[in-house]
């Protein structure tokens, strides 16, 4: 899968880097993780601090655009993020898990 960064907009009140990316694929349209894995290792930050919000795919087509925010941290992400957003992207899922346990 090939990702080409679309734009990408600097947000620096909130620690972030709001991004419009295109993808290219050959079979069905890719999971959301593998998307925010795939821009994370593009622009060589870590998947947590990735979060990926829309994807959009027409009907037939190997493209698909989306839409991500690439904070400067994962807490920034997790301070910032809506809960929903963060469980769609995985992102927290331990941090939160631990503190419960204690």
């Amino acid at each position: 899968m090939d990702v080409d960064i679309i734009s990408e907009e600097e947000n620096p009140m909130l620690h972030r880097t709001d991004i419009r990316f295109e993808t290219t694929h050959e079979e069905a349209t890719p999971s959301r993780l593998s998307v925010r894995d795939s821009l994370a290792a593009k622009l060589d930050k870590a998947s947590e601090e990735v979060v990926v919000h829309e994807l959009d795919t027409k009907f037939g087509m190997r493209k698909t655009i989306g839409y991500a925010k690439v904070y400067d941290t994962a807490e920034d992400a997790l301070d910032v993020e809506q809960e929903y957003m963060l469980e769609r992207n995985k992102i927290g899922g331990e941090v939160e898990a631990d503190a419960e346990e204690a």
